[in-house]
């Protein structure tokens, strides 16, 4: 089974105040499916209060970031047996979250 990426930037998710609360119990049920299913791995948000760093190889601290690596919003991991599961997983998502979602595929890695 190969494992996907799907997410969104927080930008994207443009919604009231009045239906906010809907989209969380909306997309924490989408979550629940994928956990009952069997094919739930991670997910979450980013805090976007935190700081990030970067660490060299050296294991110096930088504020400076890769560019274009500017990471934001949310993002599920789930390990399904095609990517036709992936897109329509990544579909219960966006309607969920009221947002589109990207999808990407995880390389082969047999010992993750």
């Amino acid at each position: 089974m190969t494992k996907y990426l799907i997410s969104f930037p927080s930008d994207a998710m443009v919604v009231t105040d009045e239906e906010f609360p809907v989209v969380v119990v909306d997309s924490h049920a989408v979550v629940a499916e994928a956990k009952a299913a069997g094919v739930w791995v991670f997910g979450g948000g980013i805090d976007e209060g935190v700081a990030p760093v970067l660490v060299a190889a050296d294991g110096v601290l930088s504020s400076e970031l890769y560019p274009g690596s500017d990471l934001t919003g949310g993002f599920t991991v789930l390990e399904l047996p095609t990517r036709e599961d992936a897109v329509e997983w990544a579909r219960r998502i966006a309607v969920a979250c009221r947002c589109a979602q990207e999808l990407r595929e995880f390389g082969y890695d047999p010992e993750s």
